[in-house]
């Protein structure tokens, strides 16, 4: 299977991004499946149904999210209408929060995709434990035998829990992708259990920007310690940032995992077909 997966969509120039570069990537990568992360499609801040629509008419097959989930008052009742819509999968199990933290999708020729989205908890709001989240949702529609391909989005902050998330799901699932940072690493591979994994696939959004911010307020409030006004999504060239994986049909483990950079400052990586 063809599978890729697009870091941080920031705002409307991350959109556009989308817009122009997936559905001819889509082609010449004869791609299968699709996740977008989406949590700042909406002016930097959530998701609302006419942004998740955009992403989803230019090629995307899933959604995924995290701390902003909510941003938009219309995240509540949209989590539930859409279930291509992911949010983290490590909410209490006891409230009745909207939406679900994974879903099993299929693909046009009829093979099965698991996508999960977790949130991380060093230096983010703490949420219950990823770990345990990740475990329930592996076992419930194990790579191999229930799906045909496994993507998990670990949505955090620390690297370090990130990396421990990939040796977690390692021989489990079919990839592993960091985001919520929005900056690309640079440690694409596979581990030894046959998982791709990356550290963060970088935004997809103008990174002439303060991490697809507009600069002038966040700089304001770092020299300053003074806010003058909201922050709002850096308007120049995004650049679509992703990774590319190919797994293997018979065990939904990967054999090959690319970057994928297109358009923008750091238009440099393009799989080959």
């Amino acid at each position: 299977m063809r599978l890729a997966i697009f870091g941080d969509v920031v705002g409307r120039t991350g959109r556009r991004a989308v817009q122009d570069h997936l559905p001819g990537l889509r082609e010449t990568l004869k791609l299968d499946f699709v996740v977008v992360n989406a949590e700042n499609a909406a002016a930097g801040f959530g998701i609302t149904k006419g942004t998740a629509d955009d992403l989803f008419d230019a090629g995307a097959d899933a959604l995924t999210l995290g701390n902003h989930a909510w941003d938009q008052a219309e995240a509540l009742t949209l989590l539930d209408q859409e279930p291509r819509l992911i949010r983290p999968a490590n909410y209490p199990q006891d409230l009745p929060i909207p939406g679900k933290g994974a879903n099993l999708f299929h693909t046009a020729d009829g093979r099965s995709v698991l996508v999960t989205n977790l949130m991380g908890r060093l230096y983010m709001d703490p949420l219950d434990d990823p770990f345990v989240a990740a475990e329930r949702e592996l076992s419930n529609a194990p790579l191999g035998q229930v799906a045909d391909a496994v993507i998990v989005d670990m949505h955090c902050e620390a690297t370090s829990e990130k990396m421990a998330m990939g040796l977690f799901c390692d021989g489990r699932a079919s990839v592993v992708v960091g985001t919520h940072t929005h900056v690309p690493t640079a440690d694409a591979r596979i581990l030894s259990g046959g998982t791709a994994y990356i550290t963060d696939l970088g935004m997809t959004g103008d990174y002439d920007s303060v991490i697809g911010m507009d600069k002038d307020e966040p700089m304001r409030r770092f020299t300053s310690r003074l806010r003058s006004g909201r922050m709002v999504p850096a308007e120049g060239e995004a650049t679509l940032s992703g990774l590319f994986v190919e797994t293997d049909d018979r065990t939904g483990l990967a054999v090959r995992c690319e970057p994928i950079r297109v358009g923008g400052l750091l238009a440099s990586a393009m799989p080959a077909v």
